[in-house]
């Protein structure tokens, strides 16, 4: 059954669980996450990798499936970070001289060094949905950095001008995003974290190029903020300090964290024209929630939202827990929404 076929759809923000036969998982969990390329932490020779991971891209989709998931993801098994993938395969940046940043966790992260014209010089995560596409039945989403993230998460030798800036990200980014519904994605997710860091400058443009680079969309489209990873944030507030702004955003779907911080639900009825990705899984908590937990978080999302709007998911990508504690919380999740589902229906 899919989310077309019955209310309260499940589905995850992106990232799921990489083996630590693939990666090195105390390297990964020490770093930032990368913005630059971080090849150092693959543990499989770079004419196998390919193979690794599309044998562990497999591992994750079944998790997804087994658990009872109905939007999946490819679990974002080939990245080093939610966005370097694509951010360092545009032309205009210069990779071998990075930049240093302070990060939004307060530790310094190596950056790209823009010096010259951002361009997307050919696909980049087209194989990944063909992959995903062709082994599973259930529908699938693809994510993408958002180009106010990739922006703010940059050091500009170029434009001088950040929305200028941005703006050929999310040419960049419509590109893809058009190739990746043409090989088959049903969802294409924007990831911009930094507009809830950055909600000053996110007021000024990120509607605009968020809206340029979801143009022409064919199908789905989500944009998901969060605070940061549980990970690597411990103390998340309660509310954002940029949210009824996307309202304004093309995209069909704003997916938000609300279990970790605990997020007041009532702040979603400014999204009402949008369906809402749910976060009710907290991941900064590596006990398994209870799917009763899991239902009563639904619940409280309910008072404000039509459960017709309403889809649910963990907070954020899983990549930083353990495959047991990810899989049991997923499977969780599915079965709390099965609890809301049925009281629903009588």
């Amino acid at each position: 059954m899919t989310h077309k076929d019955h209310l309260l759809p499940t589905t995850v923000v992106g990232s799921y669980v990489q083996p630590d036969w693939l990666v090195d998982r105390t390297m990964l969990k020490a770093m930032v996450p990368p913005r630059v390329r971080a090849r150092e932490i693959w543990q499989i020779p770079p004419d196998q990798l390919e193979d690794a991971q599309d044998a562990a891209t497999l591992a994750a989709i079944h998790d997804m499936e087994r658990a009872g998931i109905d939007i999946i993801t490819d679990g974002e098994i080939r990245r080093e970070s939610y966005s370097n993938r694509f951010a360092t395969a545009l032309s205009g940046i210069d990779l071998d001289n990075p930049a240093e940043v302070p990060g939004r966790s307060g530790k310094s992260n190596i950056v790209p060094r823009i010096t010259g014209p951002i361009r997307r010089t050919g696909p980049v995560e087209v194989r990944d949905v063909e992959f995903l596409r062709a082994n599973t039945d259930r529908l699938i989403k693809i994510t993408l950095p958002g180009p106010f993230t990739m922006t703010q998460t940059a050091v500009d030798e170029h434009y001088g001008d950040d929305e200028a800036c941005a703006m050929d990200f999310a040419a960049a980014v419509n590109e893809e995003v058009r190739d990746l519904f043409a090989a088959g994605a049903d969802v294409v997710q924007l990831d911009e974290p930094w507009m809830q860091a950055k909600p000053e400058k996110a007021k000024q443009y990120a509607v605009k190029v968020i809206n340029r680079a979801l143009e022409g969309a064919a199908g789905t489209t989500a944009v998901h903020m969060c605070f940061g990873y549980a990970h690597a944030v411990k103390n998340k507030p309660s509310g954002y300090s940029f949210l009824p702004e996307l309202a304004a955003c093309s995209a069909d779907q704003i997916s938000i964290e609300a279990a970790q911080p605990g997020l007041d639900a009532a702040a979603l009825e400014a999204l009402m024209a949008k369906k809402i990705i749910v976060g009710v899984l907290d991941l900064a908590d590596t006990n398994v929630e209870t799917a009763a937990l899991v239902a009563d978080r639904i619940r409280a999302a309910l008072k404000y939202l039509p459960a017709e709007q309403v889809l649910v998911a963990p907070d954020c990508g899983m990549k930083y827990l353990s495959r047991a504690t990810a899989f049991g919380k997923l499977k969780a999740l599915a079965e709390g929404a099965a609890i809301v589902r049925a009281e629903l229906a009588g």
